[in-house]
């Protein structure tokens, strides 16, 4: 029987086959020393058949979790979209009133402050600089803008022909490419 390498996942299957072992060709002995103490063959065969038990217990968890994830990963998009139509329903039906919000699990929405004077008037100087800087336009001053051509130069574009080059004189001729392969 190949040995089996100390891996997470094959520390299940070591341990079975230890326990079976020990109590196969130990099965005579009362104790066994190692580890700086001494054992008795029934209390090795339990922690062992715990360790593998331990390592079973979490492979079956964890194929149950990536069942679930996939079910979710199916299912979860969408009941999100139905739980965001439904909160959009409860803030339409029953608006801002923190108390009848908040047994749904919701926050008010918060209200925007309205601009002082002074921020308004800085916000419409801010916004005019950015325009100017950018160089944006309205659509009025879009249409007035016209492109002059005063000239236009076409120049022909000459393809050389392609000559081979000289074979060397031992070397056999090579093949042409007449650009036509079959297919």
């Amino acid at each position: 029987m190949p040995t089996i390498t100390k891996q997470k996942g094959n520390e299940g299957l070591l341990a079975t086959q230890l326990a079976a072992g020990a109590q196969k060709h130990l099965a005579n002995l009362t104790q066994v020393m190692f580890d700086g103490g001494t054992h008795t063959i029934a209390e090795v065969v339990t922690k062992l058949q715990s360790l593998a038990t331990l390592r079973s217990d979490v492979d079956a968890a964890r194929s149950t979790l990536k069942a679930k994830l996939t079910v979710e990963r199916a299912q979860a998009p969408a009941l999100v979209l139905f739980m965001t139509a439904f909160e959009a329903f409860v803030r339409a039906m029953f608006g801002n009133q923190p108390d009848i919000l908040a047994d749904f699990g919701l926050a008010p929405r918060k209200t925007r402050t309205p601009l002082t004077a002074k921020e308004q008037v800085a916000a419409a100087a801010k916004g005019e600089a950015t325009r100017t800087a950018r160089g944006t336009k309205g659509s009025t001053e879009k249409l007035a803008v016209k492109g002059n051509v005063t000239s236009v130069e076409i120049t022909p574009v000459t393809v050389a022909p392609v000559t081979p080059e000289p074979a060397a004189p031992n070397a056999p001729p090579a093949p042409v490419n007449t650009g036509s392969a079959a297919k």
